[in-house]
């Protein structure tokens, strides 16, 4: 058995207590340059010397709760406010070439390709893109309706796009942004294959 390929616990634990270091030393930072005010000014109102603010600021430490509180009261700022950085999750999405998840949507059954590029994870807004594509085979199918707002960008083909009673000619580099509870969907394929990107947002718990 190769120990170097299971993952250390205490390995695991050093870096979320640094990456909680280096996010409480950017938020301290954060603050001190919003008030203009230098290492040594905040750290003589905090009663710390100007090199433990600096290895604070740089995550080269972990402040005990006491100096945090020294250093919100120096800063003006809740002691929690030096947490929201850590907290707050940041998702990113890669997706290679030709890689995205195919799924199943409403027009799959019309022979629409649906490729999910990504999603959010744990907001209150949903942010859905797909790359969209028709073929010969598929048919139209004007009658998608759901909560939020779309846009559409043409890659590639052309197609004449209904939404409500308007209809529009789309071709490669033309776009529409709509409200999405309206019907709408492609009611002419005219020149296949066609690519598209469809970006769905809404809120949260909204019905597809």
């Amino acid at each position: 058995m190769n120990d170097k390929t299971q993952p250390q616990p205490e390995l695991q634990q050093d870096k979320r207590s640094n990456d909680l270091e280096l996010a409480i030393g950017r938020q301290v930072r954060v603050f001190r340059t919003q008030l203009k005010l230098t290492v040594t000014e905040v750290a003589k109102a905090a009663g710390l010397s100007p090199g433990m603010l600096s290895k604070i600021e740089n995550g080269n430490t972990s402040p005990s709760l006491a100096t945090l509180s020294a250093l919100s009261r120096a800063l003006n700022v809740p002691v929690t406010s030096f947490f929201r950085k850590y907290e707050e999750q940041r998702d990113c999405t890669y997706v290679a070439a030709g890689d995205g998840l195919i799924i199943e949507r409403r027009g799959t059954r019309a022979g629409h390709q649906y490729q999910l590029l990504g999603h959010t994870v744990g907001k209150q807004i949903s942010v859905e893109p797909y790359l969209v594509t028709l073929s010969e085979e598929s048919e139209v199918f004007p009658l998608f309706q759901h909560d939020g707002v779309e846009f559409i960008y043409m890659l590639s083909g052309e197609v004449v796009y209904r939404h409500g009673d308007r209809t529009y000619r789309l071709t490669p580099g033309s776009s529409l942004f709509f409200d999405a509870d309206v019907p709408h969907g492609p009611e002419e394929l005219v020149t296949v294959p066609i690519r598209l990107l469809s970006v769905i947002v809404a809120s949260r718990g909204g019905n597809d």
